[in-house]
C-alpha cells in the first residue's frame, strides 16, 4: 500500500521524538503532523482530518488514554486507527488503551521502523474495510451492521460506536460465522501481525467486542469460547442492500 497523501497526526511530549518520527515517516512518504501536548493534538484533529494517530500515554496536560476517549466520540474522526505510544514494562497501559478503543500499541523505547510497519498494516486494514459494496448491511442475531459506515445498530435502535480495530474482528466473525478462528487467524487479521508469546491482544478484543454486543453472559452466547481452540459466532449472518 502507498503511504503518499496518507497523513499522520502524532502527539508526544518528547521533542526528540517527534522530530526523528516527522523524518522518518515523511521519508517514507506520509504527510506529517506533530504537536506536544493534548490541547495541540486536540485543535489540530479539528482543523483537518487524519488517516491515523498516535497517541503517547504520558503528556503534560492530559493523557494519551482521555485523548483515546475523544477521538472514539469525535463526530467526524472516530473510526480513524490508533496507535499508543505505552511504558514497555507497565501492561496496564496497553489494556486500558485498548479498551478504550486503540487499534494498536508500542512499547517505549521502539524501533521507527516497526512503527512504520504497524502504521502500513492499520492503513492496510482500514482501506481492505472501505472496499464494499455500496450499500451492504449484514444483520445476525440482534444486530445490523453497516459496511460502509461501520454503523452498529441494535434492534432496540441504539448504535454502537466501533473502533476501527472492533469493526476488523467483527467483520472477520461476520465472514466466518459457525466457524472456530485462532488467535493467530484472529491477529493476524485484526493487526495485520503474528501475535508475540504471552500477547493478551486478542483476548482483549474479544472481551471488549462482547462488551459492544451485549454478550456478557456467562458463559458468552454469541462469541462463543472453544477451549484450546479460540473463538466462534454463534449467529446466522444475511446480507442484504440497504437498511
Amino acid at each position: 500500500m502507498s503511504s503518499v497523501n496518507k497523513s499522520i497526526l502524532l502527539v508526544d511530549d518528547d521533542q526528540e521524538i517527534r522530530e526523528l518520527l516527522d523524518t522518518y515517516l515523511s521519508r517514507a512518504g506520509f504527510q506529517v503532523r506533530t504537536t506536544p501536548d493534548g490541547a495541540g493534538f486536540r485543535q489540530a484533529l479539528n482543523e483537518a482530518p487524519s488517516d491515523l494517530v498516535i497517541l503517547d500515554v504520558m503528556l503534560p496536560d492530559e493523557d494519551g488514554f482521555s485523548l483515546c476517549r475523544w477521538v472514539r466520540q469525535h463526530p467526524r474522526q472516530a473510526h480513524v486507527p490508533i496507535i499508543m505510544l505505552t511504558a514497555s514494562s507497565d501492561e496496564a497501559d496497553r489494556v486500558i488503551g485498548l479498551e478504550l478503543g486503540a487499534d494498536d500499541y508500542l512499547g517505549k523505547p521502539f524501533s521507527p521502523r516497526e512503527l512504520q510497519a504497524r502504521i502500513k498494516a492499520l492503513l492496510r486494514r482500514a482501506q481492505f474495510g472501505q472496499e464494499r459494496t455500496g450499500g451492504e448491511v449484514l444483520a445476525f442475531d440482534e444486530w445490523r451492521l453497516d459496511m460502509v459506515s461501520h454503523r452498529l445498530f441494535h434492534a432496540d435502535g441504539e448504535e454502537v460506536i466501533l473502533s476501527g480495530a472492533d469493526f476488523a474482528l467483527l467483520k472477520l466473525f461476520l465472514d466466518h460465522p459457525q466457524e472456530i478462528l485462532d488467535r493467530d487467524t484472529i491477529g493476524n487479521a485484526t493487526r495485520g501481525r503474528e501475535l508475540m508469546p504471552l500477547d493478551r491482544i486478542v483476548d482483549m478484543a474479544v472481551s471488549r467486542l462482547r462488551q459492544r454486543l451485549r454478550d456478557t453472559d456467562k458463559p458468552p452466547r454469541l462469541i462463543r469460547t472453544v477451549r484450546g481452540s479460540g473463538y466462534q459466532l454463534a449467529a446466522t449472518v444475511v446480507a442484504s442492500n440497504g437498511h
